[in-house]
């Protein structure tokens, strides 16, 4: 499903720690990093197809993350034409996606790249919040930067656990999130 100006409607994923690492993925026989991310199906909502994505790429339920925050609107990346598949050059430009910022509630090991037919991923690993913006491929990287932006004030550093905190308490951003 394409849209009138040549965008596929598509989610993409920021999944986080209790350290506030980010889970960066290596494409199936590839050496590129990335994001969780995918197409969004007719009738499908936002949230409904980021649960979807979440599961098919990286095995994790609803259960296993908690919903810290999604940008607010449409973020754009244009396709280089090399990229294209030739059927899909004379409308094709690019992708939209709105961007969620998840917490990992659930273990390490529940993550499962094997979790459908067609795995994304062969590799992940937790990474530094700001380091996949500059390690993605280019293309990309304007809309991981603004992803990454809007979704940093939503990344606080977590209570340890089994702390107690009043919900009056305001808690800073992470330092993590303090640029270099």
């Amino acid at each position: 499903m394409i849209d009138r100006d040549g965008y596929r409607p598509n989610v993409g994923i920021v999944l986080c720690n209790w350290k506030n690492q980010v889970f960066w993925g290596k494409r199936v026989k590839e050496h590129s990093w990335q994001f969780p991310q995918g197409g969004i199906k007719p009738g499908e909502s936002v949230q409904a197809a980021m649960h979807r994505e979440l599961k098919e790429e990286v095995g994790l339920s609803p259960q296993h993350v908690r919903i810290l925050g999604r940008t607010r609107d449409w973020l754009r990346y244009e396709v280089p034409s090399r990229w294209i598949r030739r059927e899909s050059r004379s409308n094709y430009r690019g992708q939209k996606q709105i961007w969620f910022l998840l917490r990992l509630v659930g273990r390490d090991c529940d993550v499962c790249l094997r979790a459908s037919s067609k795995p994304e991923f062969d590799a992940w690993r937790w990474s530094d919040y700001w380091e996949p913006m500059e390690a993605v491929i280019e293309f990309k990287r304007d809309v991981y930067q603004r992803a990454l932006q809007e979704l940093a004030p939503f990344l606080v550093r977590p209570a340890p656990r089994g702390a107690q905190t009043r919900s009056s308490e305001r808690r800073e951003p992470a330092d993590v999130l303090e640029r270099r």
